[in-house]
């Protein structure tokens, strides 16, 4: 038999390897479910209620082995931050439910990194101590892992429970409610009328003039092939706004705002220049000259 010490020193690295196997597993297990719940959608949506219901057995046996994990895994933690504990011949009252609980449930699971941690235990603690888990003779395993490991067909309940989340979950409308139905079609049956109410809420048709003042709808006429969704709200923008690019708006600097407010004061004000033909006023720098004024420049030129 091996040294107490080294013996406890192996129980904690195996321990600490079944918790990371554990947790791996059960999110393969959590993934797989997901698959198989999409797939009992389907089957909900296409009306194979009897198939989605014998199918869907499988995904709560599923979640029952994953709490099962969950636990084991929780069992393991709690051997792992009380080592101190196992370095005693006997074992503790506070790690005895935990010990047995792994000794009983380990050899139902498929983690061989949990078994080789039970083999350890049982070398630590002796046979008869894993015989009275294996038998749980005193009642010192925990009762949610005996629950858990029951072979036994899931209630009708649970299976309608499984049903109908899936269902919501998805967006499939089960079960479908067929009495709605039946009852509306009673009640047009009492009707005494015989459809009469009916054909008397129905309106007029509208007239050509009447059509004519109307205003048409928004939507009428052909439609441009770009649409541009607007900016959802996120946590940096609350409150989005839809830009549009656009030509840029140029706005003068301060050398063009100096050069416009010089053009404007007193000495860039029009010159007034006599002709030598006409003798009329000419504006400079102010109105544009006409088509005639233009012509009699020239002729003065070539004067």
């Amino acid at each position: 038999m091996a040294p107490s010490s080294s013996l406890v020193a192996k129980i904690k690295v195996q321990l600490k390897l079944s918790i990371s196997r554990l947790r791996m597993v059960q999110q393969k297990d959590t993934a797989i479910a997901k698959q198989q719940r999409r797939a009992m959608a389907q089957l909900l949506e296409q009306g194979k209620e009897e198939s989605a219901r014998i199918r869907v057995e499988n995904i709560i046996r599923s979640d029952i082995t994953t709490e099962l994990l969950e636990i084991l895994e929780l069992y393991c933690e709690l051997l792992l931050a009380r080592t101190g504990l196992l370095e005693a011949k006997e074992c503790d009252p506070g790690l005895e439910e935990a010990i047995k609980s792994i000794i009983y449930a380990a050899p139902r699971t498929d983690v061989k990194e949990l078994q080789q941690a039970r083999q350890l235990l049982v070398e630590k603690y002796g046979k008869e101590f894993a015989v009275e888990a294996i038998e749980n003779s005193d009642g010192k395993v925990a009762e949610r892992v005996l629950k858990k490991l029951r072979v036994e067909p899931p209630a009708q309940e649970l299976v309608t429970l499984y049903l109908k989340e899936i269902a919501r979950t998805y967006g499939v409308a089960w079960p479908k409610r067929e009495g709605s139905v039946i009852e509306t079609g009673n009640e047009d049956d009492e009707d005494p009328s015989g459809g009469q109410a009916v054909k008397r809420s129905l309106e007029e048709p509208l007239t050509t003039d009447e059509l004519s003042r109307a205003t048409p709808p928004r939507d009428l006429g052909p439609k441009s092939p770009v649409s541009v969704a607007p900016p959802s709200p996120s946590t940096d923008n609350l409150n989005p706004r839809l830009r549009l690019p656009g030509p840029p708006e140029l706005k003068p600097s301060a050398k063009m705002s100096g050069l416009k407010n010089q053009n404007a004061g007193p000495e860039a004000q029009t010159s007034v220049k006599n002709s030598d033909s006409g003798g009329k006023k000419v504006v400079i720098g102010g109105k544009i000259p006409d088509v005639d004024e233009l012509a009699k420049r020239f002729a003065a030129l070539k004067r």
